[in-house]
């Protein structure tokens, strides 16, 4: 009948927030950043300056704006994984789909990040192991078993127990040939030292270990749990849809200062993702979903996180294509005339523009509802 209710697209099914937060974040991964740089560029001042310093990362100790964009987008994978077994559960599928479901995708993003560490190139010594899809595929794959086979409750005491069994085996294991003061330092830290000793082939991003390595990939899944446990909130009944935001802020507030005063001790380490690394960016996490929740999803604010929504639906898909494929070809075939005539703002609107026409190709997909769907 005409009134009868049609089902849901694949789109309607999406929840709105998230997207955009997944968006947001990998436009900095897909050429964000590169803006900032060229703004810092085009117009060096104090203001630009700090800009400049917020999107390059941190050595070792401390934390920039630029630290939170892989634990970020690790979060959005777990908050999203309430809405997407519930939606399989609804449409009948039982725990041993489930289950293979996530073993699958698990094994789909392994292989993305082999190919995109260099799988194909066929040459061993230049290929990596870890990366950044591996993590996000480790975390999703635990991350979602634990959510399988536990309740709430118990999906936050696991999140909780990594990161305490972490900072202990990190204090208080010794490495040896350096002193135990050297516990927490770029050369003496144990998940460094264990990536010397286990990654076969190349290593990525500081002298002593990977920034993506071994051991330190076991914080990343309490990441991916405290997305989980968001996601969980947000899906609940019991509460308004205001009430739901102050609840993020209120778990992110207190993430930010357990993981300050923590950091005391155990210090804020992206590199080797220190359990103090996963409160503090967990917290800026919450602090944004919340504020993407409440004005998509509470106030009904799209339309401007449209720009986002589209790269967020299609994230794996740019991130991959950005690796392989250089959008400047493109974007120089309608600029190359007028680069020489753009004096001292040239670096800026190339940045935009190469930014644009990666957007553009995100938006062909949109349109035509291909999506990547691992």
């Amino acid at each position: 009948m005409g009134n009868a209710p049609q089902p849901q697209t694949f789109i309607q099914k999406r929840v709105a927030s998230i997207d955009a937060l997944r968006g947001f974040d990998m436009f900095w991964i897909a050429g964000g950043e590169r803006i900032i740089h060229a703004l810092y560029k085009v117009w060096p001042c104090g203001a630009t300056r700090v800009l400049d310093t917020q999107f390059e990362h941190v050595q070792w100790e401390g934390f920039h704006a630029y630290d939170l964009i892989f634990p970020l987008f690790v979060f959005v994978v777990g908050a999203v994984l309430p809405f997407s077994i519930t939606r399989r559960m609804e449409e009948g599928a039982n725990r041993g789909q489930l289950f293979r479901h996530i073993v699958q995708r698990f094994l789909i993003l392994f292989l993305f990040g082999l190919i995109y560490g260099g799988l194909l190139d066929f040459n061993l010594q230049h290929l990596r192991i870890p990366g950044v899809l591996q993590r996000i595929a480790l975390a999703y794959l635990f991350a979602g078993l634990v959510m399988m086979l536990t309740g709430v409750r118990g999906q936050a005491i696991v999140c909780g127990g990594i990161l305490i069994v972490y900072w202990l085996a990190v204090w208080l294991i010794p490495v040896p040939g350096f002193p135990h003061s050297a516990w927490a330092s770029m050369q003496g830290s144990l998940p460094g030292y264990i990536d010397r000793l286990v990654i076969p082939f190349r290593t990525c991003c500081y002298p002593f270990g990977d920034n993506e390595g071994v051991i330190s990939t076991l914080p990343a899944i309490s990441t991916c749990l405290m997305g989980v446990l968001a996601g969980h909130w947000l899906r609940s009944g019991k509460y308004t849809p205001n009430r739901k935001a102050l609840g993020l802020v209120l778990a992110g507030v207190a993430s930010l200062i357990v993981g300050r005063l923590w950091s005391l001790q155990f210090p804020i380490i992206k590199n080797i993702w220190s359990s103090t690394f996963v409160l503090w960016a967990g917290g800026w996490s919450l602090l944004l979903l919340a504020l993407f929740y409440w004005i998509i999803d509470v106030k009904g604010h799209q339309r401007w996180a449209f720009f986002f929504k589209v790269i967020g639906m299609n994230a794996i898909t740019i991130y991959l294509v950005d690796r392989f494929f250089d959008f400047g070809i493109i974007t120089d075939v309608f600029l190359h005339g007028l680069r020489p005539h753009m004096g001292q703002i040239e670096p800026l609107i190339w940045s935009c523009s190469v930014v644009f026409t990666m957007w553009l190709f995100l938006y062909f997909l949109y349109r035509q509802k291909i999506f990547l769907r691992v």
